[in-house]
């Protein structure tokens, strides 16, 4: 009985219980079981172990390779979001603080029937990588380690950083790859300097690649979490992988530095995540790659503030067929985001994928007398006393019965990178399951992270966020073999 109780967590488990042998694991209860000082390099056999506490599906849709050894997390942009999601996974490992935010460590899914009584975590029903096997490293144009970063962020108080200074200190970034006529409105030292794009993809693979050595880690994922570049289209050097390789031999103006952190990546077969609005992976020379070297690919631009509330509240407003007159969304915040958004340029990239959540969502062409005529606009403004702390506004008129008019007004007090760090969590952790379970090129299932999900090409996307989860807890079910969960539920009737 306390297996299975450690095993079902929202129904008695320890909070601390998990397969990688924590002190309150279930390996105290089996002396055959694994230390902990082994779990990297026996995770399979410990996600096993509790799998055995509960029936699953005979036949899994694919076979997913075990999460044994270290899992690299590569980012570029060593600032507020990623500072404050190594530290916090460095916290959690120490037992300082809880993964509030985390579907892949909090979330539980359901497994058949609502009366088979079967919801495992999440992280008990897929072999996720333990957060004890996490290893972490990044690139960024100041010198400032990941200790230092944290502090100069100051989103994390000092009190709890100080005590994971050792961790966090022994991360250096790596010189990084930095164009000045993308990023605008920032400059720092740490940068490479060689001859040509290429030269800059082949330092970067070189960075991976000791990385990887230096760590003992066997397998990686990149994530990216540097600034909003500035907004450009696709140019003919992005129509094929040939024309690209091209255009960094030739130091082509088009090839953004994203673009060239992410074909590096890909070259070396370690997927990758774009948590900005930046044009990274989804044009088409990245997704050939991607496919060519099965590696998978997603984003773009994490979904924390203003952008989820509008994924909450626009499907209620659609389901319930009310109208939407105007939207007008306002931001101030002060951290280094803030301070590049003040570039047009960069504020442009991200404002296309704020303004298309609401169309894709209430589909005016679908419901013009609803929609139709709807004003949205979204406005950000650096405030340097706010921080990390974003204010976002939100004036909604809406209209029900007979036209008459209503109003809904949010002022949503937010910590960007504490929203934004549990995403980080969840999207390497989900990118590595997806390598190690053969699935390659754009992960729309993933989607439920972004404010621009990628899709296939032609594909509009899917900005439900009710949707996506669905959509996510589905792929999970559709590896494992389980039958995928429609909520039509007419057999509780017959």
């Amino acid at each position: 009985m306390l297996a299975r109780l450690a095993f079902f967590g929202p129904y008695g488990a320890p909070k601390q219980s998990r397969f990688c042998l924590r002190k309150t694991d279930l390996g105290r209860h089996n002396t055959d079981r694994p230390k902990a000082a082994n779990v990297c390099t026996s995770a399979s056999s410990h996600f096993l172990f509790l799998r055995s506490f509960f029936p699953v599906a005979s036949k899994p849709n694919t076979t997913i390779a075990p999460a044994d050894g270290k899992l690299g997390i590569l980012i570029p942009g060593m600032g507020a979001v990623s500072s404050t999601f190594i530290a916090g996974v460095e916290a959690v490992k120490r037992g300082l603080g809880s993964p509030i935010g985390s579907l892949t460590q909090m979330g539980a899914i359901r497994l058949g029937k609502r009366t088979d009584g079967r919801t495992p975590k999440i992280k008990d029903f897929v072999p996720l990588t333990p957060l004890e096997c996490l290893t972490f490293g990044g690139w960024d144009i100041y010198e400032d380690n990941g200790y230092e970063a944290a502090v100069r962020a100051n989103v994390l108080e000092r009190p709890l950083l100080d005590q994971l200074k050792e961790p966090l200190s022994a991360i250096q970034p790596m010189k990084a790859v930095f164009d000045h006529g993308y990023v605008k409105r920032i400059t720092g030292p740490n940068v490479k300097t060689e001859p040509d794009k290429m030269a800059m993809a082949e330092a970067l693979m070189q960075d991976i690649q000791d990385f990887k050595v230096r760590n003992n880690c066997s397998r990686l994922v990149m994530i990216w979490c540097g600034s909003t570049e500035v907004f450009h289209k696709p140019a003919a050097v992005h129509q094929s992988l040939a024309a690209f390789e091209e255009g960094l031999r030739r130091n082509d103006p088009d090839i953004a530095p994203s673009q060239i952190y992410a074909y590096a990546a890909l070259r070396l077969l370690v997927p990758f995540a774009n948590g900005a609005p930046n044009l990274t992976t989804d044009i088409p020379a990245m997704q050939e790659l991607a496919r060519n070297n099965a590696v998978p690919i997603c984003g773009k631009d994490f979904k924390t503030g203003q952008t989820y509330m509008k994924t909450l509240l626009a499907p209620g407003f659609k389901a319930r067929m009310l109208g939407v007159r105007g939207w007008f969304s306002t931001n101030i915040l002060g951290n280094r985001d803030g301070e590049v958004l003040e570039d047009p340029g960069s504020f442009k990239t991200k404002e296309e994928t704020k303004l298309s959540v609401l169309e894709q969502i209430l589909q005016p062409d679908l419901y013009p007398e609803l929609y139709k005529d709807l004003y949205h606009a979204v406005r950000i403004n650096y405030y340097p006393p706010r921080g990390d702390s974003k204010e976002g506004w939100d004036n909604i008129d809406i209209f029900g019965w007979l036209g008459y008019p209503m109003q809904i007004k949010i002022d949503f007090l937010c910590r960007d990178s504490i929203l934004a760090a549990p995403l980080v969590l969840d999207l390497v952790l989900f990118m590595d399951l997806a390598q190690r379970s053969g699935m390659k090129g754009i992960q729309e299932w993933l989607s439920f992270y972004f404010k621009g999900p990628m899709t296939a090409p032609g594909l509009y996307p899917e900005h439900d966020i009710f949707i996506q989860l669905m959509k996510l807890k589905n792929t999970l079910r559709w590896m494992q073999g389980e039958d995928l969960i429609t909520h039509l539920g007419l057999e509780y009737y017959d």
